[in-house]
């Protein structure tokens, strides 16, 4: 296990910046999240942690050492990445075994890190079998038990699991967490998917642009979004942004009216709600909406029901009880709790202040 520290890395290939000025403190034994879209940065700042890429500046620390020299496999890091990368030819336990093989361990001490590593992932009974004779989630938990076989101080995660169906890659997540509380190695995970980081990070590092956008952990990255690209890519459905006027304490918006905002005025803000912090009212006129709109959609998703009015050009999403009932064209409203909501400057994006008390 150890510390791993950035110092002000930067990347470029030319005239392009993949990393711009990125710093990192991430603690022994933390599982840390880099989480964006495609060609954020993510995964080029994980590959110069493991030394697949030189930073153009900066410093990678690993424990107690400047790394920027060494090569990958002086590091002491295992890599897992999205293809399983086995071999074909091999047994599983000779796949997992592999990486003590070409170290020149004798096969007396082989045998039973392997025995080790796959039980740690439930893999004793598969350890004859070929990696086509398995599922695709028993080959990532195979390419998993090579990482763990070596004892890295460092694991490095590249979108393990997106080659998986739906399905398996909730039981995986599950999985890693568990892996991870059991090994309490320093983990270093890179993923585009917002809902693998906020089920398995203890912090989150939300990218854009080859920038940081906001570090926290996952109740602080959703809670209190430092921008509106947070605010927007965290959410699943994601939250509602209305832009519109801030004066006098009152948002104003097409069909919007939130009263009782503690902030200067604003001629071009955004308000920002998520979907279930938003209440469907059963009747208009029975309570003030905040929100109101021609009924767009409805959506049954088992056990709740996403009702999206039509608000001006902007469609407002809530998330209701399953029995929510609406018809499309009719006019409806939503209530809303003023601290659950957030406002941002649209020019500069950044958060305005602290929400209304």
């Amino acid at each position: 296990m150890a510390r791993v520290q950035l110092k002000n890395i930067v990347k470029r290939w030319g005239s392009s910046t993949a990393v711009e000025r990125l710093s990192l403190d991430i603690a022994d034994g933390e599982f840390l999240v880099l989480l964006g879209p495609s060609g954020c940065g993510k995964t080029t700042t994980m590959r110069m942690v493991a030394g697949l890429e030189d930073p153009s500046e900066g410093e990678v620390w690993i424990g107690e050492r400047c790394v920027n020299t060494l090569e990958p496999k002086d590091r002491d890091v295992a890599m897992v990445f999205q293809s399983y990368g086995l071999y074909p030819n091999m047994t599983v336990a000779e796949n997992i075994g592999f990486p003590l093989k070409i170290r020149g361990l004798p096969a007396s001490e082989i045998g039973p890190a392997v025995q080790k590593a796959a039980q740690q992932v439930e893999l004793t009974d598969y350890l004859q079998r070929r990696p086509k004779e398995l599922s695709g989630g028993q080959r990532q938990r195979v390419a998993l038990a090579r990482a763990i076989v070596r004892r890295p101080a460092v694991f490095l995660m590249d979108e393990p699991l997106s080659n998986l169906d739906a399905q398996l890659r909730v039981s995986m997540r599950a999985y890693l967490k568990h892996l991870h509380h059991s090994l309490s190695v320093t983990t270093i995970y890179v993923t585009h998917d917002q809902v693998e980081a906020m089920t398995l990070a203890d912090r989150v590092v939300v990218m854009s642009r080859a920038r940081i956008q906001q570090v926290g952990t996952p109740r602080e990255i959703y809670d209190r979004p430092a921008n509106l690209f947070v605010a927007g890519f965290v959410g699943a459905p994601p939250m509602n942004l209305l832009r519109g006027r801030l004066q006098g304490g009152v948002f104003e918006a097409p069909g919007v009216r939130v009263a009782g905002f503690a902030l200067p005025d604003h001629a071009d803000a955004v308000l920002g709600i998520r979907p279930e912090d938003l209440a469907v009212l059963p009747a208009l006129g029975n309570a003030p909406a905040a929100i109101e709109g021609e009924v767009f959609a409805l959506e049954l998703t088992g056990d709740a029901t996403y009702l999206t009015l039509q608000c001006g050009d902007a469609k407002v999403t809530a998330k209701g009880g399953k029995a929510q009932q609406a018809r499309i064209g009719e006019r409806a409203g939503f209530s809303l709790d003023i601290a659950r909501c957030h406002l941002f400057d649209a020019h500069s994006q950044a958060r305005l202040g602290a929400r209304a008390p």
